[in-house]
């Protein structure tokens, strides 16, 4: 995808907080993203989890961070379009890479994943954007959903996805996740089908979640998150969902994400 985006496709991001781009991902592009997924799935990193019951009939596998020994994702990372649309979309004149999410459920998957933000899982204040891209085809019942206009706050609080368990904020220190699934017609849900490449852009504060995948086939995603110029860093008293282990003795709380890290994938 090499054309600027749209005036309207980047006033109804800034609305609605998310917004999706069609064949982000050239088909070389996706091949490549494909391997990438593939390599991660054949050697888990260190932050790999599997994020579904065992008696699940599918899986829901998840790894993190794998840009620095995975070559085909900083490669994607850095060169392909979403680190551009990413700057274009947040009015960002330069982005930074924050990390890389692989997340796959595999065929007749039950698990959920819950309604969720995932800025208040992170060590970053200021905007970021996520860019989930899969690599199969997702019909729209099996799609990540995304809650238009949350991305306006406020900050909800993060619970472990199986267990809810508050291990991060203490209890009672964030505002609750109202309950979506009660009376979703309340609120603007935005799904997709989507082929490969395509992808769902979205603000670190959107609430989201997705269904299960009960469909053959595989629902095998890249996620890339960038940040924009006015991130900054913010550490934790607790681990962070990606953990960051000793970047706090490197980078004062407040500061620029200026790191090996986190690379300027895109400048204007």
């Amino acid at each position: 995808m090499t054309q600027m985006l749209s005036p309207e496709l980047i006033r109804t991001y800034q609305r609605d907080g998310v917004v999706l781009v069609r064949g982000v991902l050239t088909p070389a592009e996706v091949d490549r993203a494909e391997r990438a997924i593939e390599t991660v799935l054949a050697h888990p990193g260190p932050l790999s989890q599997v994020a579904s019951d065992p008696d699940d009939p599918g899986a829901f596998t998840e790894d993190f961070r794998r840009w620095n020994d995975v070559p085909d994702i900083e490669d994607l990372a850095r060169h392909s379009a979403a680190g551009r649309i990413a700057g274009e979309l947040m009015g960002s004149p330069t982005v930074r890479l924050f990390h890389d999410h692989v997340l796959v459920k595999e065929g007749g998957t039950k698990q959920r994943t819950p309604w969720h933000q995932d800025q208040p899982y992170y060590n970053v204040d200021g905007r970021g954007v996520s860019a989930w891209i899969p690599v199969d085809h997702i019909p729209e019942a099996g799609c990540l959903e995304l809650v238009a206009t949350t991305h306006r706050g406020p900050w909800l609080m993060p619970r472990t996805f199986l267990a809810g368990e508050a291990k991060w904020f203490p209890e009672g220190s964030l505002a609750e996740l109202p309950d979506i699934e009660a009376d979703r017609d309340a609120f603007t849900i935005r799904r997709y089908e989507m082929e490969p490449g395509d992808a769902i852009f979205f603000d670190f504060l959107t609430v989201h979640g997705a269904p299960g995948f009960p469909f053959p086939g595989r629902r095998r995603v890249l996620s890339l998150r960038y940040l924009s110029d006015e991130a900054r860093h913010a550490p934790r008293r607790w681990p962070t969902s990606p953990p960051f282990a000793g970047l706090a003795d490197e980078l004062p709380a407040g500061a620029e994400l200026d790191h090996p890290l986190f690379p300027v994938v895109w400048a204007r």
